[in-house]
């Protein structure tokens, strides 16, 4: 009857972490196919999910967001937010915004995990416009 009970507890709490999107992820360039940065997505005690960037895997032509229109211009890109506002909606995260260091252009995100991967879609207006990124969990 442990083991049972055992049994069925682990596949409760890995269930549940099967839809989470907490912790770190290697970034990979959908257009390069390169790996770019470590980002680092928490949830805050508002309920939402945010991602800084932890590690730079290759060095900016410059180290700032030179580009970044709000108050992160002229901010480092180590440390910088760049995931803000996600709820958890059902299987994917939703509601919140990605911005593009290198052009410093924000954009609606919605984030959908698949095993030890992250599909990170940017868009504008609607979901068709728009392009994703498979991002890979980091252990």
């Amino acid at each position: 009857m442990k083991r049972i009970t055992f049994a069925f507890v682990a596949l409760f709490f890995a269930t549940l972490s099967y839809a989470q999107i907490e912790g770190k992820w290697k970034t990979i360039d959908d257009e390069t196919g390169q790996a770019k940065s470590i980002v680092e997505i928490t949830k805050k005690t508002n309920g939402k999910y945010y991602g800084k960037i932890a590690q730079l895997l290759i060095k900016p032509a410059d180290p700032n967001c030179t580009a970044c229109k709000d108050e992160r211009k002229g901010k480092p890109i180590l440390g910088m937010e760049i995931i803000r506002d996600l709820k958890k909606d059902g299987e994917e995260f939703t509601g919140g915004t990605i911005t593009d260091p290198k052009t410093g252009k924000s954009y609606k995100c919605t984030i959908t995990r698949d095993g030890e991967k992250l599909n990170v879609r940017g868009y504008v207006g609607f979901s068709l416009i728009g392009r994703t990124q498979t991002w890979q969990k980091v252990n």
